[in-house]
């Protein structure tokens, strides 16, 4: 399986944590992980790439589980300063969420990847949805559990078709032809969007297919859950706020969601993290 991840330094320890979790899941396949990154700042900060001691260190975990399992980090740094996203430069945009839009330029990117946000756990194997008939499909994704209710781009059937953009199946000989990611830098270029990533992705994709939630549980671990997304969510009860917690906020995931599914993988992490960064 092609596997793609996108993000600075702080996602260092999410890419870890999933890695950890397609390792365990992922029985005889071999694993081909790619971490897009570079140099940026914004208005607010700046921002330091994921370093190439931390992928070293992924990568031997890999390479020890399969030799034949890989990783590579690839920077990104002078395509995303080519076609910078002046649009969307100053407003809470994480600029690395931008970086799987260069996918369709970099030809070490397979033709059929697996695009997973950092703050994923991958419970199941993907296998399945991993190889999925992709024929004039451009990438597959699993609706937005809240924007569903609040986003539409309603075409020949009026049904809901807001995709959240944290887990991807692409089809990049498709993305290519269409010029797909072309016209969604193109856009965040020129207008500014709420998640405008994922905006522009709903707004342009026209050849996108729609998978089972169980493949993007962003609300609450179900029976057959696949792949579990950790979003930020809504709770109502006791009172309205909104919930963040992390895979690597181990203490949180006991305490706010109660959920002890993940112990054994999560213990690891703990036990091996500090090897993440340079001593």
């Amino acid at each position: 399986m092609n596997i793609l991840f996108c993000g600075d330094s702080n996602a260092e320890d999410g890419v870890l944590i999933a890695t950890l979790s397609l390792l365990k899941n992922s029985g005889a396949e071999e694993l081909h992980i790619y971490v897009l990154t570079m140099y940026t700042r914004n208005y607010k900060k700046k921002y330091h790439p994921f370093s190439k001691h931390a992928a070293d260190y992924i990568r031997s975990l890999l390479v020890k589980q399969n030799p034949n399992n890989t990783l590579r980090l690839i920077d990104c740094t002078s395509l995303f300063i080519e076609e910078n996203p002046a649009a969307n430069m100053k407003n809470h945009f994480t600029p690395y969420a931008m970086l799987r839009l260069f996918s369709d330029q970099l030809p070490q990117i397979p033709h059929r990847i697996l695009y997973l946000d950092d703050d994923v756990i991958v419970r199941r194997s993907p296998k399945i949805f991993y190889k999925q008939d992709l024929t004039n499909v451009q990438l597959v994704g699993i609706l937005d559990y809240w924007g569903r209710f609040f986003f539409h781009n309603y075409h020949e059937h009026k049904i809901f078709d807001y995709i959240n953009s944290g887990v991807l199946l692409l089809n990049m000989e498709e993305i290519k032809e269409t010029k797909l990611f072309a016209r969604v830098r193109h856009m965040m270029q020129v207008k500014n969007m709420f998640m405008p990533d994922q905006s522009a992705i709903n707004k342009l994709a026209t050849e996108k297919k729609i998978a089972p939630r169980r493949y993007n549980e962003q609300y609450k671990l179900q029976p057959d859950t696949v792949i579990q997304h950790f979003t930020t969510s809504f709770r109502f009860f006791p009172f309205f706020r909104t919930q963040t917690v992390k895979p690597w906020d181990v203490k949180r995931i006991h305490s706010v969601l109660k959920l002890h599914e993940y112990d054994d993988l999560l213990n690891l992490y703990l036990k091996i993290r500090h090897n993440l960064r340079r001593q």
